[in-house]
């Protein structure tokens, strides 16, 4: 056998790198040479001589550990391990017993030990039981018995919703969920639980998943008429056990008590439909156009009707299926009916809502409805073929864009489905490559109003966005329809309740979103005081106090039912 192979031959890289470096700096042999019996190029060769000469102290001949490493045989950690585990304690208790020493040791290993030491599994251990160290501290379960109403003070991060109080005090919400059938026990209420949910939809919490953080505040469950706020689990549980045929009922009854608080009621409705996406495999769910993605995919799809005086909602309905989608607009009608006495005087919606059959039937109700028409290829070369004296122009007033004077061509048609002439607009210098199809009953009316008011009804896609950002009906979770539903009635409730705020404070107010009147009212902080008589309730100084004094919030006592009957004192400064 030729040994001498053995260091001409080098068999793994380290070896043959050593030997390289051994010609090329004992040997004396040229760089060329060394790097063509050894094969490497010029260039790689060069490069492991640098490297060698920054790093002389190279280990070549210390073979690197690989693979899993044995566990350790009797020594003095694991003796350790054994009598740690005889206090009782678990492996991951072991674990930072040997880090609070100096020795890591992962709690696989530990396990692996005991287990070879012949342990078993630990049993379940009682808090009492387990080592002292730093936990989550637990609240305790919300109970309208346990509610504290004994003299004390406190702070809390929720003072601005004690501002809604005035007026939620005024409204019989016991008396509407129990008639509406909504369940509730001894400990929570039903009304107790609606207001937290309510509560935290006024505050514009980004769903009940995060109610977690605002457990501990005693403000937020006094709100609600309890010691603290039900936790997520409850609200998530309570959300489910609604049944969606009583969220009508306390429609209904919610609108009659706010417009008696002095909510108007227009005549006029924007409608439109709103897709909430659902991120799942959900087979019941269909897809649906989501217009923020200009695109389909599975969610729920929600009805939604806005008032055109006030902006603000008063018609919602979750779960819509397509099969019946096109009939929304007639249940709508029927639902204001009933609740009001009368039938909506106009409603304003786009092409997609429903059919030319159904736009007959409004007709025949005498109800006026404007709406737009699908644009096809051979509409549109109708159009163009249209000379120029079919056309003129009008100006739109009170409109705050650039294109205030379109091109108009108003004419009667016929279309499938529909009884009798209908009119349509055609219209041009808009803004859009394409002209805009505007359809309506409304003979007689200028088409500079028609338009006008159709492109106010483009308000509701900013109220919806507002809603969809600020009181977060798209983040959806498991058991979509019915916490789709409770969604909607509270942004429903908290989007009246909003205005009534607004409406009060008014300078401006009015018309002002709710993200804007959270920012500048409700995201407070305040000192509560309890007494025998009154809860005081007093605000730090903000910059917008002012407007609150001035609208009349601290001069008067409002009795709270679910809070003893006691007095609710607003004070400021």
């Amino acid at each position: 056998m030729d040994y001498a192979r053995f260091f001409l031959e080098p068999r793994n890289s380290t070896h043959r790198q050593y030997e390289a470096l051994r010609a090329f700096f004992v040997d004396r042999q040229a760089s060329a040479e060394v790097a063509r019996r050894f094969g490497y190029t010029p260039g790689s060769f060069r490069v492991l001589c640098h490297d060698f000469r920054q790093d002389p102290e190279r280990a070549f001949f210390l073979a690197p550990e690989r693979g899993p490493r044995p566990t350790p045989g009797p020594t003095a950690r694991r003796k350790l391990i054994v009598t740690l585990r005889k206090q009782n304690l678990s492996i991951y208790d072991i674990e930072a017993a040997l880090q609070q020493r100096g020795q890591r040791l992962s709690a696989v290993a530990i396990s692996q030990i005991l287990k070879e030491e012949g342990f078993a599994r630990l049993p379940r251990r009682g808090d009492d039981e387990r080592p002292g160290r730093p936990r989550v501290e637990r609240a305790p379960a919300a109970d309208a018995q346990l509610l504290d109403l004994s003299s004390r003070d406190f702070r809390t991060s929720f003072g601005g919703l004690f501002l809604f109080l005035p007026h939620l005090a005024r409204i019989p919400l016991d008396r509407m969920l129990s008639q509406a059938g909504f369940p509730g026990t001894e400990q929570v209420p039903a009304a107790a639980a609606w207001r937290s949910l309510l509560g935290l939809k006024l505050f514009g919490q980004a769903r009940h998943s995060h109610v977690m953080s605002a457990v501990f505040d005693p403000g937020l469950g006094l709100w609600a008429g309890l010691n603290v706020i039900p936790k997520r689990s409850f609200l998530t549980e309570y959300s489910c056990r609604i049944d969606p045929a009583t969220y009508p009922p306390l429609m209904r009854s919610w609108l009659d008590e706010v417009s008696r608080l002095g909510l108007e009621w227009g005549d006029s409705f924007d409608l439109d439909f709103h897709t909430i996406p659902f991120h799942g495999e959900d087979a019941l769910l269909q897809e649906h156009y989501v217009s923020k993605r200009s695109r389909r995919q599975k969610g729920v799809l929600a009805f939604v009707a806005q008032d055109a005086l006030t902006r603000v909602f008063c018609y919602a309905q979750a779960g819509v299926r397509k099969e019946g989608q096109n009939d929304e607009v007639l249940r709508f009608v029927e639902f204001w009916k009933e609740r009001s006495g009368r039938l909506p005087q106009e409603l304003i919606f786009d092409s997609r809502l429903t059919t030319y059959a159904n736009l007959s039937r409004l007709n025949a109700l005498g109800i006026h409805f404007m709406t737009l028409r699908r644009r096809s290829e051979k509409l549109l070369r109708e159009i163009h073929a249209a000379p120029v004296s079919a056309w003129r122009r009008v100006q739109l007033e009170g409109v705050g864009r650039a294109y205030r004077n379109p091109k108009v061509r108003d004419q009667q048609i016929h279309l499938p489905d529909y009884d009798g002439p209908i009119r349509q607009l055609a219209i041009t210098e808009l803004g859009h490559e394409e002209p805009t199809l505007l359809l309506t009953n409304q003979l007689r009316r200028s088409p500079a109003k028609l338009i006008t008011r159709y492109a106010r009804r483009m308000i509701i896609e900013n109220n919806l966005a507002n809603g969809i950002e600020f009181f977060h009906i798209d983040a959806l979770s498991s058991a979509v329809p019915l916490k789709t539903h409770c969604d909607l009635q509270l942004t429903l409730m908290a989007s009246s309740l909003y205005h009534l705020l607004a409406a009060r404070i008014g300078n401006g107010y009015t018309t002002a979103k709710s993200s804007h009147l959270f920012r500048d009212f409700i995201n407070a902080s305040a000192h509560i005081a309890i007494t025998e008589s009154h809860i005081l309730v007093r605000f730090q100084k903000r910059a917008h106090n002012p407007l609150l004094m001035a609208a009349g919030f601290h001069e008067k006592d409002v009795q709270i039912p679910w809070l003893g009957n006691k007095k609710l004192r607003l004070l400021f400064g």
